[in-house]
């Protein structure tokens, strides 16, 4: 079978063929019905089945491969590596499942998981979807501002936490920024479980804080049996940043989310047991949870768990690491790649890397020249796809489990089964022609593993996704995108205010919220600026309550210098916008509204557009003066 007839079958005949990807899972008890979709756009897949991500992914594997390697730990920040086989990971599991129950942690409690990329990190994963109980992980990159935000909308029972993480050769502490982030929240967990790495000293609250390795040791023996859960519990959340200031927590299911992942192992990555797996993204974005932590154990793969960057200790690393590994299929970010471009090439040499059949990048566009370069530098096949947090698994891309599709450079590929896109027009609904721009979209039903809805709000779920599109109940992805004649997709860009730093996505509200609270700025703008390297930054353009505080250029490096420190504090550095101008009046319509895609076009060189309702064209003046080179 083709995969064109593949994605048209996954459409036409959905029931029939969800049930044939569900039996690459075991199921507890067999589900009753494949699919609900009578309050569309909700959906429940595999009605009535029970099932569990942790016995699929380790306990199944026991059997035939219990001494076989399942996760590989490998830090070039702290020098460690510890490699798990599938056995020693089940009592690992099962030591962190006791730990929580004795924190009175069970089905449907929420545990916030706030760690570096350690092997507890998995663990804490694994033992949460074990018992039943929800886990939220926030990247440890973020600072105490973001933090709160999560926690306050999680509400979870317990915390788990290191004291600090390792980037670049530069400790970073966590326990500090966790503790100001309880300090500005409300919600209080009944405890915080803590690994400590002997990184960085930190405070324990008395009566709260507890130490892990006690905890591990007193938990030694533990057996914890599977809580077997119906398939539409929830897995489950990963926060993600919407076009308001407060992030949406994207809500998973159980039984829909393994056969996705356990498909899409089949499919579209080719993954085969006893192989290794080596995703370099973290387990703070969904990335890290479908192809890091789940994905990889349920086709029976060993999985890369790396702490590190792609230059430390040289350029060689990745690939040292594909080659010592004998990693099949690796995972990584154009971003990754780009930062490569600038080192030696001979670095993608160095290492017998025959092992690899194919590398996938996602994340941002990955642009023809960053492909190319790659492609023929390690000369391994390069194959680009298009995701989101929401869907959890591929949209666009080729499925060589299928058929040996060529790839083509610039488009993340096709639609992928079970995804009825379309490509409509913003304002009319209609569908569009190929080589026209128009919304990517999908209809729903959505297939298996997508969100269920957004955290405790079923109506933001609806009027965020759904609602978008005049006259029509689909799921807007927020991204422009065209096809050609042969089917393929390339994706242009953002349609709203969220923008994509190396693959991190950041509302542009949340920055400007940030700067806002800083006591000079009486208003401000943020946009997402096109960039070679990240693919897109975030520009600022702020009005002072007093532009007297910017009369000399020292005031204007000092003052832009305490934004950045305040977006850092309370975002993190991911959020840092690359510069902060000042100018004395935002270009905005009659009515009130910001034209920020008038001061992107003017930020990456191109024609502003239609400004026959702008105010004060003056405004449009001073931001082009602002951004043009000296």
């Amino acid at each position: 079978m083709n995969l064109k007839s593949f994605h048209r079958r996954s459409l036409d005949e959905r029931e029939a063929f969800w049930a044939e990807q569900a039996a690459l899972i075991d199921w507890h008890t067999p589900f009753e019905r494949v699919l609900d979709d009578s309050r569309l756009p909700f959906t429940r897949w595999f009605v009535g089945g029970q099932t569990n991500l942790c016995h699929n992914a380790i306990d199944r594997h026991l059997a035939t491969q219990a001494d076989k390697p399942a996760l590989i730990f490998v830090s070039s920040e702290t020098g460690e590596e510890r490699v798990f086989s599938f056995a020693e990971l089940h009592r690992e599991v099962q030591r962190m499942a006791a730990i929580m129950g004795s924190l009175g942690v069970g089905r449907g409690d929420r545990v916030l998981i706030y760690l570096p990329m350690i092997p507890e990190a998995v663990f804490a994963m694994y033992a949460c979807a074990r018992i039943g109980a929800i886990h939220s992980v926030v990247f440890g990159g973020f600072a105490s501002h973001s933090l709160a935000t999560r926690i306050d909308d999680a509400q979870p029972r317990l915390i788990v936490s290191a004291d600090a993480g390792s980037r670049g050769g530069k400790v970073v502490p966590y326990k500090p920024l966790l503790d100001e982030a309880l300090g500005l929240g409300s919600h209080q967990p009944a405890a915080v479980l803590m690994v400590d790495r002997g990184l960085a000293a930190f405070s324990r609250v008395a009566g709260r804080d507890l130490d892990y390795a006690e905890q591990r040791q007193r938990h030694f023996d533990a057996q914890v049996p599977v809580t077997w859960l119906e398939s539409n519990e929830i897995s489950y959340t990963l926060y993600t940043s919407g076009t308001t200031g407060k992030p949406k927590g994207v809500q998973r299911d159980v039984g829909g989310y393994a056969v996705a992942l356990a498909a899409s192992m089949k499919h579209i990555f080719c993954g085969r047991p006893g192989e290794t797996y080596f995703s370099s993204s973290d387990i703070g974005w969904v990335v890290g949870h479908s192809y890091i932590v789940y994905g990889p154990l349920l086709a029976g793969m060993a999985t890369i768990l790396y702490e590190g960057t792609p230059l430390r200790p040289d350029p060689g690393i990745l690939w040292e690491l594909v080659a010592r590994y004998q990693v099949s299929v690796m995972f990584s970010a154009p971003t990754a790649i780009r930062v490569l471009k600038k080192q030696d090439p001979a670095w993608l040499t160095r290492h017998d890397t025959r092992s690899l059949r194919a590398l996938f990048l996602a994340g941002e566009p990955l642009d023809e020249p960053t492909a190319r370069w790659i492609a023929e530098g390690l000369g391994r096949p390069i194959i680009d796809n298009y995701w989101q947090t929401e869907t959890g698994w591929p949209i666009l891309t080729v499925a060589h489990g299928i058929e040996p599709t060529p790839t083509r450079f610039g488009s993340p590929g096709m639609p992928m089964y079970g995804f009825d896109v379309r490509l409509l027009h913003e304002q009319t609904g209609e569908e569009v022609g190929n080589n026209e721009k128009g919304v990517v979209a999908i209809v729903p039903p959505l297939p298996p593993g997508c969100l269920q809805t957004v955290w405790r709000d079923d109506e933001r779920f609806v009027k965020t996704y759904f609602s978008s599109i005049p006259g029509r109940q689909v799921y807007s992805t927020f991204d422009w995108g065209i096809r050609d004649d042969d089917g393929y997709y390339f994706i242009l860009g953002r349609t709203d205010d969220v923008i994509n730093v190396a693959g991190h996505r950041l509302g542009t509200r949340e920055i400007e919220e940030s700067l806002s609270s800083h006591a000079a700025v009486a208003e401000c703008a943020v946009v997402g600026v096109a960039d070679t390297l990240k693919g897109q930054v975030a520009m600022a353009f702020a009005v002072l309550k007093d532009p007297a505080l910017v009369a000399q250029p020292a005031d204007r490096l000092r003052l832009e210098g305490e934004l950045m420190a305040t977006v850092d504090r309370q975002l993190g550095a991911v959020a840092r916008p690359s510069r902060v101008h000042f100018v004395t009046v935002l270009p905005k319509t009659r009515s009130g509204k910001v034209l920020r895609r008038s001061i992107q076009a003017l930020c990456e060189g191109r024609d502003p557009g239609d400004l026959t309702t702008i105010e004060d064209p003056s405004a449009l003046e001073q931001v082009r003066a602002a951004v043009s080179p000296a």
